[in-house]
């Protein structure tokens, strides 16, 4: 027989980046930092920011997982939130509750997160814009969740389609939400200045009157199109 588990855990310790590393990664265009992964790191596109908040945040993720209809994890992170700390908390996508709303949300901020980030819904729009936190997430509805757990916080989760561990980075614009890994944090960094030098090229090639690149061309003279009649 199985027992009941805890209604919450907490996880307080887990590796962090240095704020060099987050200073670093502030204000890059999300698309260059996927880039500099390799191509992949952003969450499914339907978590989107929600409208008339900041878009725009850089700091360290604490996990929540919260499960479908229930929030207590939530409240769990506020004990370990940090200053600049982004909230990520997965639902399993559950789409008929919200997992948070103003208030909730109001004491994120109180506790100096920086941005908050599901696979959920949440509710209270009008008062979420007054808190000014920056919200992603995967639509609005008005119903509420549970506070009865089980829930867990600072253990790895899945969430858009990324599997996401304490202590990552997120990077977050208008385009979507980033994960940078934090054991590939200093190999990213140091991949990103050849992505802004070769898209500063490009564009500025395109601004002169560029319409097909020079490796579109290659691949045409070296045969690997096939015209067809």
């Amino acid at each position: 027989m199985i027992k009941d588990p805890p209604l919450l855990t907490l996880h307080r310790d887990f590796p962090r980046p240095t704020p060099a590393q987050l200073a670093a990664f502030a204000g890059i265009p999300t698309g260059y930092v996927v880039d500099a992964l390799g191509g992949r790191g952003a969450l499914d596109g339907a978590i989107r920011p929600l409208p008339g908040l900041p878009e725009r945040f850089c700091g360290t993720i604490l996990t929540c997982a919260c499960g479908p209809a229930d929030n207590l994890a939530l409240f769990g992170a506020l004990t370990i939130a940090r200053p600049g700390d982004v909230v990520f908390a997965a639902t399993d996508s559950f789409a008929a509750v919200a997992v948070t709303g103003d208030l909730l949300l109001g004491m994120a901020k109180n506790a100096g997160v920086a941005g908050f980030v599901t696979d959920g819904k949440v509710r209270d729009q009008a008062g979420i814009r007054g808190v000014g936190l920056p919200v992603f997430c995967a639509g609005v509805t008005p119903n509420s969740p549970a506070r009865n757990g089980p829930g867990d916080v600072g253990a790895p989760i899945v969430i858009g389609g990324v599997t996401v561990a304490a202590g990552d980075i997120a990077i977050a614009d208008e385009d979507g939400v980033v994960v940078v890994p934090l054991a590939r944090a200093h190999v990213t960094l140091a991949r990103l200045d050849a992505v802004r030098a070769d898209e500063a090229l490009l564009e500025a090639r395109v601004r002169g009157g560029l319409v097909v690149p020079d490796f579109i061309r290659a691949l045409a003279d070296a045969g690997r199109f096939e015209e067809l009649p």
